[in-house]
């Protein structure tokens, strides 16, 4: 038995096209299944949520046991400063641990509703997408968690002496922490980006290339307003990964662009040869071919 015949891509995208109004009903959809896998974490999340500050604590502790030594601190101990205060903390921790235990199937729901207007192979990539930004997400917070926050926590505390002992907030400490993790979770999602704009046609190997020597400037300029330290140490461990992530994407794209093209080279001779055909069928029939638009 003969194997079904591939549509053509133009009719591919014919059949996907949608009204304005079905479109707002699936954008509806994804947005409901993403807010309910949200809330799933959230819940999971802000039961388990003393254990995640504790963890989040483990470089401040460490920075604070280094600092102490030189500084005669006394012994490590959160504060806060309101009665509500930690327990409005829990739920800050878990509606941001939510968010990354939930982000590979609100990327999912992202992809699908973007998917429509791709060819039928691109939109089967959906579930990688989702797997991959989710890992490039959480790879971002997890390095900036490991490599990062002590280092820039052991600067901070540098500032302190036996005269001016440093209060350490609840709140406050989460909301850096958080702020560190997320900006880095953000700038390891850019490989997919580019992968995505590459496939689209927005961007090439070619002027990605061309502006590496410009990036890299901008990646020192982010890092100086993203850290909270001035120190060169910490504007490098986060301009490093940029840049090294930037030139692993000018290969990803390299691959996607170059796979395009021979794609559209592909097209455009199918369309030539049908047209070909079209006007062989024409001459036969004596028919002759239609004018050309002269309003062009």
């Amino acid at each position: 038995m003969a194997a079904a015949k591939e549509p053509e891509p133009a009719t591919e995208l014919e059949d996907s096209r949608m009204p304005f109004l079905a479109h707002l009903r699936e954008l509806r959809d994804r947005v409901k299944y993403a807010a309910l896998f949200f809330v799933l974490a959230f819940g999971v999340c802000f039961y388990f949520a003393q254990e995640i500050y504790d963890w989040l604590q483990v470089p401040i502790e460490n920075a604070w046991a280094e600092v102490a030594i030189k500084k005669k601190l006394p012994e490590f101990k959160m504060s806060f400063a309101t009665l509500t205060e930690p327990f409005w903390v829990n739920m800050s921790v878990a509606l941001w641990a939510g968010i990354f235990v939930a982000s590979p199937f609100i990327f999912y729901h992202l992809w699908k509703f973007v998917a429509p207007g791709l060819y039928k192979r691109e939109r089967r990539m959906g579930v990688l997408f989702g797997f991959f930004s989710a890992i490039f997400f959480v790879s971002g917070g997890l390095f900036c968690y490991h490599f990062v926050l002590e280092r820039i926590y052991e600067f901070l505390l540098g500032y302190s002496s036996k005269d001016t002992v440093p209060v350490i907030m609840l709140q406050g400490y989460l909301d850096l922490t958080r702020d560190m993790m997320l900006a880095f979770g953000a700038v390891f999602e850019l490989p997919l980006l580019i992968f995505f704009l590459s496939m689209i046609g927005m961007v090439t190997h070619r002027g990605l290339w061309k502006f590496n020597r410009w990036f890299i400037v901008i990646a020192f300029i982010v890092g100086a307003i993203l850290t909270p330290s001035p120190d060169v140490v910490s504007q490098l461990l986060m301009a490093t990964p940029m840049i090294a992530l930037y030139n692993l994407s000018i290969i990803v794209s390299y691959f996607v662009t170059k796979r395009r093209e021979r794609a559209d080279v592909e097209l455009r001779e199918r369309e030539r040869l049908a047209d070909e055909a079209e006007a062989a069928e024409r001459a036969k029939k004596g028919k002759p071919k239609p004018p050309e638009d002269d309003n062009d």
